[in-house]
């Protein structure tokens, strides 16, 4: 399947319909910190809000119908896909592939893709990052993101800064990667082909402009399995445990495996094709009617 390929439009989508299992126990638990919502919106959102502002619109390139206007039709897609208005998207140019989400106190939020992510991937893919980001926007996720980059900031800067916020980091960044679990499903809502997020985790973890063409997704995926094999024994978890602990997203072929599972679920399934009355229009497939919560 293809950018341009019939898919089902999911009006009225909700988060909690997608959100991975891991992310709603890291959400809970972040939300038991009193006050935390409220103290990150009112003491950094709005200088943070206007620092990312000129500094997008002084560096980047703002994608419209008249910018980009291939790239703002795989956003525009996207965003009828998982029921989203629009927000900004702006192209950076930048050597490390990478593509991030900032959206705090209610105003138009935006993301931001640099030049090397967009090199490596093929439309779908670009697609598929995009949703993926969207994700976080759809999941009300720009919270505790901007908690995550503090903490890294004080932790360096402060005065027994790394002492002070261990605990939090630790709880912080186990939620921020259940998160990402989660955002790859938007990616797969998004372009409704698992092969597609797929491909897109293993460009991040061994791609290149000039490799790409050469890269195999199954063996991919036989290498996300014998990673499972490996880590089954109490030694082996242990080991993946450390090695991931301070990361801020799960390891690829984790990811590429957890969607490549979610894409076989009943719950994947129902989402694309609930039991509401559904009619086409404009060769694409929409519902109306009450959603249920899986």
């Amino acid at each position: 399947m293809d950018a341009a390929a019939v898919k089902t439009t999911l009006t009225g989508l909700k988060a909690d319909q997608f959100r991975h299992p891991l992310d709603l126990q890291a959400t809970s638990a972040l939300r038991q910190i009193p006050g935390l919502d409220l103290l990150i919106r009112a003491a950094v959102g709005l200088i943070a809000e206007q620092v990312f502002y000129l500094d997008n619109i002084s560096s980047s390139v703002l994608v419209g119908p008249q910018q980009l206007p291939e790239i703002y039709q795989l956003l525009l897609d996207a965003c009828q896909i998982l029921d989203l208005e629009v927000p900004q998207l702006y192209v950076r140019q930048h050597p490390v592939p990478n593509a991030y989400t900032f959206a705090m106190r209610g105003r138009q939020p935006f993301i931001v893709m640099h030049t090397s992510l967009l090199d490596l991937l093929t439309p779908p893919e670009i697609q598929a990052v995009i949703g993926h980001e969207l994700g976080h926007l759809k999941c009300d996720h720009s919270v505790y993101l901007t908690l995550a980059n503090l903490i890294a900031i004080a932790a360096g800067q402060l005065p027994f800064g790394e002492v002070i916020v261990q605990n939090l980091q630790t709880q912080i960044m186990e939620w921020v990667r259940c998160a990402e679990f989660t955002c790859d499903r938007a990616a797969l809502l998004a372009v409704q082909d698992a092969r597609v997020v797929a491909s897109l985790l293993m460009k991040l973890s061994g791609g290149s402009p000039t490799l790409a063409s050469q890269l195999n997704l199954d063996a991919f995926l036989a290498q996300a399995r014998s990673y499972d094999e490996a880590t089954a024994s109490q030694l082996g978890d242990m080991i993946r445990q450390l090695r991931t602990q301070a990361l801020t997203h799960p390891l690829p072929v984790l990811r590429a495996r957890e969607i490549d599972r979610w894409a076989t679920t009943p719950e994947y399934q129902r989402l694309l094709h609930p039991k509401n009355s559904v009619r086409q229009y404009n060769g694409e497939a929409t519902f109306k009617g009450e959603w249920r919560n899986w």
